[in-house]
């Protein structure tokens, strides 16, 4: 295994690096305040001013769409290149991957389209999104079934005359409620009566479509994830679309689901560290200015520990996170299944351990919204149910485990549902 990284990837993290401490750390008072302006005027999904200006400085230091490998669109980085700078990105998860058009959930449908969209597809929605003029969201988990096992959905995109006639009621679209969300990627079953992993299709549904109703936002722990969009319940009612919005094969919906999930699982957790970095900075400048009883915190032995022992904990959730990199670059996605799923538990697990301790030691100030500790612990643990809840996750990889080292009988017993 090598886990070097190339000397372009080497040169854009450093340029991200100064385009953080230049622009983007400087910013966040600045983006707070128009958020709370925005929220006060009624406008919580509006963007603020000044994410537009880092957005033309990103753009302009050539800092942008760095997360496609896809030569034709993006910066043509393998996934173990771009790992690193989707770490530093964490470090402000509420502007640097938007100020970089490197966020969630536009990432994972940008990969969707390079991979699978039509030539007037590409025009419509992936160069608009490629271009930062558009953005838009994935339509997929649904309130009335168990999204741990998506073969339930109900939703479904049903051929009808010379299109699909769309129906179903989904939430957690993530950035629905943004006034440029214009377009959502749907997933629902196209033919009920084929095998169970080849049921389901993808469609683009422009959200200003005759039957789409976006109902509400959800909050995360109260946080209504403005101005990033909201997680947005979505009633879709006979809406009738021609066959040219079909993204993919007509029942293609779960191998294309697997690979956007692959690489955007290894974005989220490469994020997560970067956020467990930040947070770490933020616990030992924290301990060595506060001085309890007459001494500053960092000389407390308990603080020590939650500091050395946050340390181990980012370098061996990193430390997976690349070996899964570098396998998804080098046996593809499907032969890095496991691998995958490891890091999905183990770096929430990681960077919220981090975050609890550097909470701890802010106290009350932890738990408010004067720092970014408390949004990023609610972003982190969010985490261990977007994208597959852990429970799952540890399903597979015990699977695996009992598969490699158990016998004739047992191997079958595993490999059972």
């Amino acid at each position: 295994m090598d886990f070097a990284h190339s000397d372009r990837s080497m040169e854009l993290q450093e340029q991200v690096r100064r385009f953080l401490d230049e622009h983007v750390y400087p910013a966040e008072p600045v983006f707070d305040r128009q958020v709370e302006a925005n929220r006060a005027a009624g406008h919580p999904f509006r963007s603020p001013a000044v994410l537009g200006e880092l957005k033309a400085t990103a753009r302009q230091r050539g800092l942008w769409n760095l997360f496609l490998p896809d030569t034709r669109y993006g910066a043509g980085l393998s996934v173990l290149d771009y790992a690193p700078v989707a770490e530093l990105t964490g470090r402000s998860p509420a502007i640097a991957p938007e100020a970089m058009n490197c966020s969630a959930p536009d990432t994972g449908n940008m990969e969707l389209l390079a991979m699978f969209a039509t030539d007037a597809q590409v025009r419509d929605y992936l160069q608009p999104l490629l271009d930062g003029a558009i953005r838009s969201c994935f339509s997929m988990t649904e309130p009335a079934v168990a999204s741990s096992d998506a073969t339930t959905m109900a939703a479904t995109i049903a051929p009808d005359r010379a299109g699909y006639l769309v129906n179903g009621h989904k939430w957690w679209s993530s950035g629905a409620m943004r006034p440029d969300c214009t377009v959502a990627i749907m997933m629902g079953v196209s033919d009920p009566d084929a095998e169970r992993h080849r049921r389901h299709s993808m469609i683009l549904v422009p959200l200003d479509a005759p039957g789409v109703t976006i109902r509400r936002s959800t909050t995360v722990f109260g946080y209504d994830d403005g101005p990033h969009g909201g997680h947005a319940v979505i009633d879709f009612d006979d809406v009738r679309l021609p066959a040219t919005a079909l993204l993919g094969p007509q029942g293609g919906g779960f191998m294309m689901a697997q690979a956007r999930l692959g690489p955007g699982r290894i974005h989220h957790c490469m994020r997560s560290i970067g956020m467990a970095e930040r947070a770490l900075e933020l616990m030992c400048e924290r301990a060595a200015a506060r001085t309890p009883f007459g001494q500053p915190l960092a000389k407390q032995g308990v603080v020590r520990d939650w500091i050395a022992e946050s340390r181990l904990a980012i370098e061996q959730a990193r430390l997976l996170v690349l070996k899964a990199a570098w396998l998804v670059d080098t046996v593809g996605s499907r032969g890095a299944r496991t691998e995958i799923a490891a890091i999905k538990v183990a770096a929430p697990r990681a960077a919220l351990f981090v975050l609890d301790k550097a909470i701890q030691v802010h106290g009350a100030a932890g738990v408010s919204a004067d720092t970014s500790l408390a949004q990023m612990w609610a972003q982190l643990r969010t985490l261990r149910l977007a994208d597959g809840p852990d429970e799952v996750h540890l399903r597979s990889i015990a699977r695996e485990e009992l598969r490699v080292h158990a016998g004739p009988a047992a191997s079958a017993a595993a490999a059972a549902p």
